[in-house]
This record gives C-alpha cells, sequence and structure tokens, in this order.
C-alpha cells in the first residue's frame, strides 16, 4: 500500500479508484464494487457521506424488531440494529416470556452529566480554593447566555466544583461541572460550556491582584465531558412467583431453574471471566437499540464497563434476588442517551427508530434500552443453564453458514428440515450440501 497526499480532497470515485490500485486483482474489484452499496436517494447519500469523513460507501447492518416489550404498563416493538445472529431473537423471546409475567418496571434514578476542566496552577492550594469560591457566581454568570435555551427545557448546569488533584500530579486540578441536558445527549453543550468557562477563568485569575506574578498563568490541558455518568443512572426489573418460571424444557422445576439462573448470575458477581462475557451479553441487547436511535454505542460501552468496575472488580450489571417465593431479576446501568440533536435528527432511519417507540423523551429510551438489555440477559442466561447456548444460536447461525457456503435457496430449505434436530455445525452443513449435489 503505498502513500497518498490530498486524499480527502479527491471524490469518492477517485478515492475508490486510488485505493482499487492498490490491491491485487481479486480485492482490486471488491472495492471497485463499493457504489452498489452507494443509496439510490443522492440527497440521502450526501447526509451519509457528510457524517463522518473520507467516506467511500455505506456499511449496512439489519434493523430488526423486537416486539411484546411491556414496560411500565406501555407496550413497546423495539428497533435493533445488530448484525449477531440470535440477540433480537433472545430478546423477542425474553420480552415475550415476561408479558406474561407483569413486563418490565423501570425507572431512571437521576440524569446528570458531567464535564471537566484539567488544569495546572502553581500556587498554594488555600488561595485558588478561595479565589474559586468568591468568583464561581461570576464564571456562572459569564456562561449564563450559553445556558439559556437548556434552562428553558429544565436543563442546565447543576453545580461546578473545584477539585485538587496535586497529591496526584504536580499542579494538577479541574473544574468539575455537572449538567442536565434534557433530551439531549448533550455532548457538545458540555463541551462549549467547559471551552467558554475555561477561557474566562484564565482571565480572572489572570486580572487578579492576590496572586504574585508566578501564580497569575492557568494552564489548560484541556476541556472535555465525561463519558463516565454515573449520575445518569437507570434501574429495570422484572418478578414473579417462582413456581411461574417453569417448567423447564429440560425437566428443570421452577424452583431448580430459579437457584440454577441465580448461581450462574452469582458467579458473574465474582469471576470477571465471566461478568465479561456476562455483561457483553447485556450490551448486545443495549447497543442495538442505542446504534438503532442514532447514539454513541462506544460512550455507552465504556461507561458500562467502567460502572461494572467501581468497585474495584470488574462485575456483573445485573443482579438476581430470591426472597421466599420470590424470583426478582434486575439491571442498573449509566446510560446518556438523546432524542433529540446529533443523528437523531440527521439520520433517517434512527429519526425512523424514534418514531415506532413514539418519541420517547430521553429518560423514556433510558427505561427501554434497559429492559433490552435485561431481556437479553435474562434469555441468554435462561439458555445457558438449560438447554446450553449454541444449540439456539447455531440454528438461527445455520442461514449465516448456508450463505457462505453459496447455497441456493431449495438447498437451504432442505438444510433446515435436515438439521432440524441435528447439531450445526460448519462442516455439518458444507458434508450436508456435498452430499445432496451428489
Amino acid at each position: 500500500m503505498k502513500t497518498v497526499s490530498g486524499f480527502s480532497k479527491m471524490t469518492k470515485l477517485e478515492k475508490i479508484k486510488w485505493l482499487s490500485e492498490q490491491l491485487g486483482k481479486n480485492e482490486s474489484q471488491l472495492v471497485l464494487n463499493m457504489p452498489n452499496f452507494w443509496h439510490p436517494d443522492q440527497e440521502v447519500q450526501k447526509r451519509f457521506d457528510e457524517f463522518s469523513e473520507n467516506t467511500l460507501t455505506n456499511y449496512d447492518l439489519p434493523f430488526g424488531i423486537a416486539p411484546n416489550f411491556l414496560i411500565n404498563g406501555k407496550i413497546y416493538s423495539v428497533p435493533m440494529v445488530i448484525e449477531e445472529s440470535s440477540v433480537v431473537a433472545a430478546a423477542s423471546l425474553g420480552a415475550k416470556f415476561w408479558l406474561e409475567r407483569g413486563g418490565f418496571k423501570a425507572k431512571v434514578l437521576s440524569t446528570k452529566k458531567v464535564g471537566q476542566i484539567h488544569f495546572q496552577w502553581q500556587g498554594p492550594h488555600e488561595k485558588i480554593k478561595a479565589f474559586f469560591e468568591e468568583r464561581k457566581s461570576d464564571l456562572l454568570n459569564a456562561v449564563a447566555p450559553l445556558t439559556t435555551n437548556m434552562e428553558k427545557r429544565g436543563g442546565g448546569i447543576v453545580d461546578l466544583s473545584l477539585l485538587d488533584m496535586t497529591n496526584k500530579i504536580e499542579n494538577y486540578y479541574q473544574l468539575k461541572l455537572v449538567a442536565e441536558t434534557c433530551d439531549a445527549m448533550g455532548a457538545n453543550f458540555i463541551n462549549s460550556l467547559l471551552e467558554e468557562l475555561a477561557r474566562v477563568f484564565k482571565h480572572l485569575v489572570f486580572s487578579d491582584g492576590r496572586f504574585e506574578s508566578t501564580e497569575k498563568e492557568v494552564h489548560v490541558i484541556m476541556c472535555i465531558l465525561s463519558n463516565y455518568t454515573p449520575e445518569c443512572l437507570v434501574e429495570v426489573s422484572v418478578e414473579c412467583p417462582i413456581e411461574d418460571l417453569g417448567p423447564m424444557v429440560n425437566g428443570l422445576s421452577a424452583r431448580e431453574f430459579a437457584e440454577k439462573f441465580s448461581t450462574a448470575v452469582r458467579i458473574a458477581e465474582i469471576d470477571p471471566n465471566r461478568a465479561v462475557t456476562h455483561n457483553k451479553g447485556i450490551m448486545n441487547g443495549v447497543d442495538a437499540v442505542v446504534i438503532a436511535t442514532g447514539n454513541d454505542f462506544r460512550a455507552i460501552e465504556a461507561c458500562a464497563h467502567a460502572y461494572a468496575s467501581r468497585d474495584g472488580s470488574y462485575r456483573s450489571l445485573s443482579s438476581v434476588g430470591l426472597e421466599g417465593d420470590v424470583f426478582k431479576f434486575s439491571l442498573t446501568i449509566p446510560l446518556a442517551v438523546g432524542t433529540v440533536g446529533g443523528l437523531t435528527s440527521l439520520h433517517p432511519l434512527a429519526k425512523t427508530s424514534l418514531a415506532v417507540l413514539n418519541h420517547p423523551s430521553s429518560s423514556e429510551l433510558m427505561q427501554i434500552m434497559a429492559s433490552v438489555g435485561l431481556a437479553q440477559n435474562f434469555s441468554a442466561v435462561k439458555s445457558l443453564v438449560t438447554t446450553g447456548i449454541q444449540k439456539g444460536h447455531m440454528k438461527l447461525h445455520l442461514l449465516n453458514i448456508f450463505n457462505q457456503l453459496d447455497a441456493c435457496q431449495e438447498e437451504i430449505e432442505r438444510g433446515k428440515a435436515y438439521f432440524s434436530d441435528k447439531v450445526v455445525s460448519y462442516n455439518g452443513v458444507r458434508d450436508f450440501l456435498k452430499m445432496i449435489r451428489g
């Protein structure tokens, strides 16, 4: 692969041509096929191209629906965008299972988000602390024009504080901003506030007569929101009498299933090796809704895993309670999401997803996402402690294997019947196709 100058200034076709020329014949043809994935509507494609940089084409992912989610007494059909087999099916099965047992009970515990101004300042801690407390109102007044619209919607700055971090890095401090951003995810709002606060803070320190010449310089390192949002928290749970859980298909009684399920979750609470996979299953459901609604799944993922480690050990995000004859399964997870701004209003399918959900507020969307995560987790653990995860997963993966092996529709239909009572594997499907093809 050669280096290139001015790549960003090329047209899409020029970029595709350049890239294809760097590759072998087969690989080159794959690149030259990229225009086949462009949207037929030029205006829509133009919008897609402008979401990112150096775009060549679109990368499609399946858009599915998980119906029958009863959340706080309201039925939802939830959009999910994910490429992994069995995720939408598992979420749907979990939703249907709990539809008949009272559904999901969800509540938002808090919606606060954090931004940080990281800076270094040389001088006595007591001096900068006293200055901050005295001039805090001036700082807030300085950014009032930026918060007006958010305040009209019920949001704005909740708190501004000075943190002394000099015991960790020499002369290092933070200005910590806590904000409420209503139905917006709020990244741009918070970052704009931080940069203006930093500018005003530097000016106020420099012009204040109490500081010596060596104390007048505030060296701002960076201004950025934090994607760790432990105060933007949602809780969801399902519960029913233990006797209503079973019997299970493999002969487990309801009580045996509840106890085995509880132990499986307990293992994820004490063993990080299991906890990572356990939480990944939760995020299968959450991320699929996050992507469908145009939200930032990388921020959601990073925050969720940091929250799972908040006590110093990585643990399960979900928990089980067996109290007397009642089974309760719950999930508490930080979810900083928005229903206005960003891709939520620009991507046509993100807009469609929010319309399918009847235009939820950000708090309602948090509850929906958490419910899907819990449903996904329930179905996954249920499979693990009963039939095993591979039986259902590989049945759903069967079509992918047939497509990899270029099976025609008749062969696929015959294969579905053949593998209805057999273990599915790549080699098994390949051998089946060899058999019927003679």
